[in-house]
């Protein structure tokens, strides 16, 4: 960084070790560059000093005063302004630095002007800028909840991940929320490893069927995760690779879950769950046994033309419905899952493959709609078959419902040309 390279570049000294006002003064007065670089960083120098150089015209010097611990806040006040992103973010880091450890004797009028000026360095333009404040004070129990708020919901991951992983300040219901409404690469993993998540937030987050934030809340030992929500992960683990390992490697499992857990897994994957769970003999060899036949079933699972040819007989029996499409969605059957859409939405092949081919979160769950189907399918179709990115993801309100009105689901549908 600049300011790395100014300190390397500048570690010899024209000032005296003991700097006076005076030499201050001078080395104002002779418009020495390399002198101004040097005072600026000066932690003896005097305040009104480094407050006049804070409206220095190289962006350098000024750099060098944002980063001052005894730059006056008067100064860093103005510098939180600077037209240059480096001076801000500099800035930043310092102010980040300073709050947590601000005596609790300080003076409430200094204490209140840093506080202002943190929060408006967490509303900087410049991503980087709030990222420095967000790092530095995640795990603060005394900045304003509202601080911790505000960039918990920032629209980038690298701001509002750092907050969402260890603020203490963020209750059970801040992050709920959160979980509901983000569209935020990585925010929901972010949540997933906090320590001693609770039931209710556990819940939250499988409902949104997240695949690297359930991965992250399986692996998490200290996440509280009921008998309940487990069966509802492991209803869609075994197509979920990334979920194989963070569950066996999972403490404290029931035998009954170990055993739905090695209907799915490698081989390799039964082994370490028989080693880590410490499984007696005759469980053991079960498992192993199961395993070695689903293996031997798998090289003769149906193919995408057989899962085409039950969906299209199941809809000419009126069978065809959620648990099927679900299912061949979850299977990646993509073919499966665009005929059964187009069968029961009405709705021409080519219009379905479209709307899965551009990855449309919206368009899919107004098909799904359309088609009489759960908001559940529609999120399933969205991850396993269009692999719509997260920030463009529909998830379901409550875990359950549509969170749109029926008149824009109307919308998407006519955007893509499907006539209602």
């Amino acid at each position: 960084m600049r300011l790395a390279s100014l300190k390397k570049l500048f570690t010899w000294r024209k000032l005296p070790s003991e700097l006076r006002y005076e030499d201050a003064r001078r080395a104002l007065e002779s418009r020495s560059g390399a002198l101004k670089r040097e005072l600026a960083a000066r932690p003896d120098a005097p305040p009104e000093t480094l407050y006049y150089l804070a409206g220095d015209d190289d962006p350098a010097v000024r750099s060098l005063v944002a980063a001052n611990r005894s730059t006056p806040i008067q100064a860093d006040e103005i510098l939180q302004t600077d037209a240059d992103e480096e001076v801000r973010l500099e800035l930043a880091r310092k102010i980040a630095r300073i709050v947590p450890d601000m005596p609790e004797d300080e003076r409430e009028n200094v204490r209140d002007r840093v506080m202002t000026l943190l929060e408006k360095l967490a509303r900087d333009e410049f991503t980087r800028v709030r990222q420095i404040v967000a790092e530095e004070i995640k795990s603060c129990p005394t900045i304003p909840k509202r601080l911790a708020i505000r960039l918990a919901h920032d629209a980038e991951g690298a701001v509002c991940g750092p907050v969402l992983e260890y603020s203490p300040l963020l209750s059970e219901d801040d992050l709920i929320e959160i979980v509901a409404t983000t569209r935020v690469q990585g925010a929901l993993e972010a949540i997933a490893r906090r320590r001693n998540i609770g039931g209710a937030l556990t819940d939250a987050i499988v409902a949104t069927l997240d695949i690297p934030a359930i991965a992250q809340l399986i692996a998490n030992p200290s996440a509280e995760i009921r008998e309940e929500t487990l069966d509802n992960i492991l209803r869609e683990a075994a197509s979920i690779e990334a979920w194989h390992l963070p569950l066996v490697m999972r403490p404290a499992l029931s035998l009954r879950a170990i055993r739905r857990i090695a209907v799915f897994v490698s081989r390799g994957l039964v082994e370490e769950l028989v080693r880590r769970h410490k499984l007696d003999p005759e469980t053991e060899i079960e498992l192993k046994a199961r395993t070695q036949a689903r293996i031997e079933a798998q090289a003769e699972a149906p193919t995408s033309d057989i899962v085409v040819e039950r969906i299209r007989k199941a809809h000419e029996e009126g069978a065809l419905g959620d648990d099927m499409v679900a299912k061949a969605a979850s299977l990646q059957h993509r073919g499966a899952v665009t005929l059964a859409l187009s069968l029961l939405a009405g709705v021409p092949e080519a219009t379905v493959a479209h709307i899965i081919e551009v990855k449309s979160g919206k368009g899919i769950s107004a098909l799904c709609w359309r088609a009489g189907l759960a908001m559940r399918t529609a999120l399933a179709i969205q991850i396993f078959v269009a692999s719509v990115p997260i920030d463009a993801r529909v998830l379901p309100r409550g875990g359950i419902d549509y969170p749109m009105e029926e008149r824009e689901l109307l919308w998407h549908l006519h955007y893509f040309g499907i006539e209602t």
